[in-house]
């Protein structure tokens, strides 16, 4: 018998805001204040974002060794699930609780200011420590921050990151490893994920427009969720996780989707349901060329003509990378929670102008109330990253 996995407790630290209401309110309105422009990222260069701009609390003094600006939003979201992990250590024990995150970035912005002041003094600052840009470093953060000895680790499969973290904690809690798990991922805007994606020619001269025939290119965001598994049953459940590889290019999808549509079959494979009763999906979207035509082409396949109401949130949020699956899973979590009882949807932001190249998909439309897509059951969460990792999410309300 299959194990049912609930997701009983959501927190959250996102462009759109760290509330569950904030968040969803701004997601549903199609809200793009969370982008800001910059020009401290890339040298002489002005670019759009997705920024936390609300104060970030300290890191406690017993922990300053993880002091750094990913931990911090991290913080953020630890902290509305710490009393429900508290009651969950004392009822299953310390060892029992697990914790595994997504993340590319890490504190990889803390070590460029410690590089920049060595150039200006001659040595390191003094609190720097190289650990602070581990990518382990914001799970065992995290582990110290709540006392924990369960499995604790750190997926990092860039833009997969934090949705596979589902697929983990799912065999941790189905081998009876974990009584609970806390999954979900952190990223903070950095000088080298900037860089390195304008030097691939892939940034955005202004707001991203997934699908659109004009999309330029990706807006990059920051953020951090996080959520607490257990076995049973609750309002929101995790339904299935497919996973694939099709390792076609160090950076380009397989221009097909072979292995994106192996994720979402997989995935529809073990909610064990058919494609047609997905409801919407939060594709991954990302406004670069090869994504999008490869995403369309994978849609088009598996759903054919049944396609499902569709959107992607990255106008509203920028890409977080690292952390975009566990930002968009919890943006899924909230359309299927009872704070969503209409069953709105987020509009797909943009010029509306769609490539004719790519297969048509039902986009939900800007600026509409979405009455028609009410009936909310099973929604799908797609993430695709470099070299070809894919991942596909299903949450669902369970059936009463």
């Amino acid at each position: 018998m299959m194990t049912e996995i609930a997701i009983t407790h959501l927190g959250l630290c996102t462009p759109l805001g760290h509330t569950q209401e904030q968040v969803l309110q701004r997601l549903l309105d199609g809200d793009t204040q969370g982008m800001l422009w910059r020009d401290d990222l890339i040298p002489e260069q002005r670019i759009l974002v997705g920024a936390v701009t609300s104060p970030l609390l300290a890191i406690p003094d017993p922990l300053l060794r993880f002091d750094c600006r990913n931990n911090q939003l991290l913080l953020v979201a630890a902290m509305q699930i710490e009393q429900q992990v508290t009651q969950a250590k004392a009822q299953y024990g310390a060892d029992r609780i697990g914790i595994i995150l997504g993340t590319s970035t890490s504190g990889i912005a803390k070590g460029e200011k410690a590089l920049a002041y060595r150039a200006e003094h001659g040595v390191l600052p003094d609190d720097y420590l190289y650990s602070k840009q581990e990518l382990g470093n914001s799970s065992d953060f995290l582990q110290h921050y709540f006392n924990l000895k369960g499995p604790c680790y750190t997926v990092s499969t860039a833009c997969s990151s934090s949705a596979k973290v589902f697929a983990s904690a799912k065999r941790l809690l189905a081998a009876n490893l974990c009584d609970m798990v806390i999954v979900g991922g952190a990223d903070s805007l950095c000088k080298l994920t900037l860089n390195g994606f304008n030097s691939l020619e892939s940034i955005s001269k202004g707001h991203c427009q997934p699908f659109s025939a004009n999309r330029d290119g990706i807006n990059i965001g920051e953020g951090a969720a996080l959520f607490t598994l257990i076995r049973g049953r609750a309002d929101v459940m995790l339904a299935g996780v497919g996973e694939s590889s099709d390792a076609h290019h160090m950076s380009a999808p397989h221009p097909e989707g072979l292995g994106a549509i192996a994720a979402i079959e997989m995935a529809l494979k073990q909610a064990n349901i058919s494609a047609k009763q997905i409801d919407y999906i939060n594709l991954h979207g990302t406004a670069t060329i090869k994504n999008d035509a490869m995403e369309s082409r994978a849609i088009a396949q598996v759903f054919a003509d049944d396609l499902p109401w569709v959107s992607s949130t990255k106008p509203l949020t920028g890409h977080a990378l690292g952390a975009a699956g566990a930002i968009e899973a919890a943006f899924c979590y909230l359309l299927l929670s009872a704070r969503n009882p209409s069953g709105r949807l987020p509009p797909q932001l943009g010029d509306q102008q769609w490539d004719d190249n790519n297969p048509p998909l039902r986009f939900v439309p800007a600026h509409s109330d979405n009455a028609q897509a009410c009936a909310l059951r099973y929604v799908m969460s797609n993430s695709f990253a470099f070299g070809g990792s894919n991942a596909s999410v299903i949450f669902c309300r369970p059936e009463m």
